[in-house]
């Protein structure tokens, strides 16, 4: 009896190559790859597919040898851009700044703020995953819920606007305010886990080989994508890190290690730059550059929003590890500046696609660059700053996630509104986690800060 082939996206060299020619285009290395992306059109080789991780069809054994030839080729060509990936280069390059100290008697509060906040922009955001910004507000027009202030839901939403953009399909079931029981899973959140399991079993002087050992432990294969799954394949291969980041892996610049930083700001309250270290060590094993910058940055924003008072001062933060004349840098420096000045968001956000995009939208900068308009435009106003982020659409889930997370910390517990608190139980496909509450996860961060 024969069954469905399995078709396994975002790891097969024939799907990879157009990534890695977009990724030459963004990396300045543009000029220097004309004659193999023409031989690999010429060959019947296809573009990157825009939102998608794969061709419709299996490439021929020819096609496909010559793609594992030719990104190996690719690989051999170093960008000319200033972007470091060892930390020494990373920390010389950036601004730096100084810790805070961070009280411990309001810290707890805090923290499940910024759990809190997590789960609420990661939640909002689940359904309208993959929905471009003109549908995601076409369907809170319909339901009368724009500008966004509260859960999306398919009650009273018109057949046609639902036929033309139709939900998230693995997120619609538990993510509607008409279905929602508790927090459902989601990668947003099993990262965060995940770095907190890492961080008991390994401590603060976690490796990169541990983060690794982590994700062959605890991490089903499936629940990774992009330059997770490309990691993942090449430490099952044999690579080591920071090889798995490297090798065939044209997603290295994208959002996926950004989403794993939060905790590591969490256990470095006041301590940006200490913060972006545990980042660095995590990022490495799937991503570089941009990609390792990202993560850096928010690890960051996050330690700072356990002990600052503004908005302004964690986006402060999250720059002074980053290197200045990055391209992360220069896109986040650029919305702020828009978000500071534009009373109306939604033109800020034109001014980000303006500039960004042809980007995927699963890219790190201009998801980055989203992050921290959001953060400024919304002031420390919650419902709005996650808002923000979702109706940007984008990468939804993750850039609220985020979003949430920060400014949770910002206000703590008591400062996120009750409309955004869900059932205090968590699902998660990670060891030990399923059921869990967000207390329990607050006590178990705070334990990891250092005294």
């Amino acid at each position: 009896m024969t069954g469905r082939p399995i078709r396994l996206t975002w790891v097969q060299p024939e799907d990879l190559v157009g990534h890695e020619l977009r990724q030459a285009a963004e990396d300045g290395r543009a000029s220097d790859v004309g004659e193999i992306a023409a031989r690999w059109h010429a060959a019947g080789g296809h573009h990157a597919p825009p939102r998608a991780g794969a061709s419709p069809e299996p490439a021929s054994p020819e096609l496909r040898r010559l793609a594992e030839r030719l990104l190996d080729e690719l690989a051999a060509i170093p960008s000319p851009l200033p972007e470091p990936s060892d930390l020494a280069g990373i920390r010389a390059s950036a601004p730096g700044g100084a810790a805070t100290p961070a009280g411990r008697d309001a810290l707890r509060g805090r923290l499940l703020g910024a759990w809190l906040g997590r789960a609420a922009g990661c939640v909002l955001g689940k359904p309208v995953e993959k929905i471009p910004r003109e549908g995601i507000r076409e369907i809170a027009q319909a339901t009368g819920n724009w500008p966004i202030r509260g859960w999306f839901t398919a009650a009273g939403l018109p057949a046609e606007v639902a036929v033309r953009w139709p939900w998230n399909r693995r997120s619609a079931v538990n993510s509607l305010a008409e279905n929602i029981d508790g927090v459902p899973e989601d990668d947003d959140l099993n990262f965060p886990l995940l770095a907190l399991a890492l961080l008991e079993r390994f401590g603060r002087d976690f490796t990169t080989a541990d983060v690794a050992t982590m994700w062959l432990d605890e991490l089903p294969a499936g629940r990774v994508f992009t330059a997770e799954r490309v990691a993942y394949r090449n430490l099952l291969d044999g690579v080591e890190p920071p090889g798995t980041a490297t090798r065939r892996n044209p997603f290295r610049e994208w959002i996926g290690a950004l989403i794993r930083a939060d905790v590591y700001g969490w256990v470095n309250p006041g301590d940006p730059r200490t913060a972006a270290e545990f980042a660095w060590r995590d990022a490495r094993l799937s991503h570089t550059a941009n990609g390792l910058y990202g993560a850096m940055m928010v690890a960051a924003m996050c330690a700072s929003s356990l002990v600052a008072s503004s908005v302004e001062e964690v986006v402060e933060a999250g720059l002074s590890v980053v290197p200045t004349g990055s391209r992360l840098a220069l896109a986040v420096r650029d919305a702020v500046a828009d978000a500071r000045t534009e009373p109306d968001f939604e033109r800020v956000v034109d001014r980000l696609y303006e500039r960004h995009g042809r980007l995927h939208w699963v890219h790190t900068i201009n998801n980055a660059a989203l992050v921290a308009a959001a953060l400024t435009h919304g002031r420390g106003d919650f419902t709005a700053s996650i808002a923000g982020a979702v109706a940007a659409g984008w990468d939804t889930d993750s850039a609220g996630a985020t979003v949430g997370s920060i400014v949770g910390g910002l206000l703590g517990a008591s400062g996120v509104p009750r409309q955004w608190t869900m059932a205090n139980r968590l699902a998660s496909s990670l060891r030990g986690f399923d059921g869990v509450g967000f207390d329990t996860l607050t006590d178990r961060t705070l334990a990891l800060v250092a005294a």
